[in-house]
């Protein structure tokens, strides 16, 4: 696969000065059954070398420290931002340095404190062209297996979006991230790759995005008259996770990977860390492998509406 490389010190890729960026403005909470349990506050913690943990307990993102600003990996709910940013500034970094901030997929839960964010940083989001269509708009595609006829899943819109291309490489300083689309979930659907070295060596760092077979109204992955079938492709991204080189794997909501309970071990037995693990994208790929399969026999066992 070409790799194409962006370097963010390009005139394309310029982000906002921290002279252009306004006082932080708080975008309305996003509402829903999970979002109190999910926007719980976590205390942030290393991963590897110079990748953190800052997210909320029950949604992920990442922040990478690189030699020349900070790379920021999906935003929560609107209402995470705010504790995204605490969380940053307890690490001792300055929200004001995030050069790149990465999208998994354009859903409430993972997109929605993305605008402010960018606000206040002044940073470039960048994400696939299906998600990037979203993010500009504050809604899933119609495509998204979510998108309910656009009747929820609203979020605050984006208002400056990079596209970026499969397998696209993009540069901040010493640190190369690496996308790698995965649809299924939603079209847009992204997981993302980079190297985190510390002085014991270097580990393969895998961002996985959901591959759970969720939707919302009529939605069939394989497929009716009104959207084609996905079923093959979504078992593809399935199998491309599967083969990623992978030492310490992060899923988007960090229960799916038993991110916690992990922090739990490595905490009682210092000397060996559960974070690494070289089968955790074969054992993600193969839940979410067993789960397409129970979605598409319910489906084949139904009729179209």
């Amino acid at each position: 696969m070409n790799l194409s490389i962006i370097f963010l010190a390009s005139a394309v890729l310029q982000p906002t000065s921290v002279a252009q960026i306004a006082t932080p403005v708080s975008d309305p909470p996003a509402v829903c059954d999970s979002c109190d349990g999910w926007n719980q506050s976590q205390t942030p913690f290393k991963l590897h070398g110079r990748s953190y943990y800052v997210g909320v307990r029950g949604l992920s993102s990442v922040l990478i420290h690189t030699s020349d600003g900070l790379i920021l990996l999906d935003g929560g709910l609107p209402q995470s931002a705010p504790l995204i940013e605490a969380n940053i500034r307890s690490l001792g970094f300055k929200v004001e340095d995030i050069k790149l901030i990465l999208n998994s997929h354009a859903h409430y839960d993972h997109a929605g404190g993305l605008a402010r964010l960018q606000r206040d940083s002044g940073s470039i989001v960048a994400a696939s062209p299906s998600g990037a269509k979203a993010l500009l708009s504050g809604l899933p595609v119609p495509e998204d297996p979510q998108y309910n006829d656009g009747k929820d899943g609203g979020f605050p819109r984006v208002m400056r979006v990079k596209e970026i291309k499969d397998g696209e490489t993009l540069r901040v300083g010493d640190t190369a991230i690496t996308s790698h689309f995965t649809p299924g979930h939603t079209p847009g659907s992204t997981t993302w790759t980079w190297a985190s070295c510390a002085s014991d060596g270097c580990l393969n760092m895998v961002y996985a995005d959901s591959l759970t077979p969720v939707s919302s109204g009529p939605f069939r992955f394989l497929g009716d008259e009104r959207h084609p079938d996905v079923s093959a492709a979504f078992r593809r991204s399935i199998d491309s996770v599967r083969d990623l080189p992978c030492d310490i794997m992060l899923s988007t909501h960090p229960e799916a990977s038993g991110l916690f309970e992990r922090l739990e071990r490595r905490a009682a037995s210092p000397a060996t860390d559960p974070l690494v693990d070289k089968n955790a994208c074969r054992a993600l790929a193969d839940k979410a492998s067993r789960q397409l399969d129970e979605r598409l026999k319910t489906e084949r066992s139904q009729k179209p509406n």
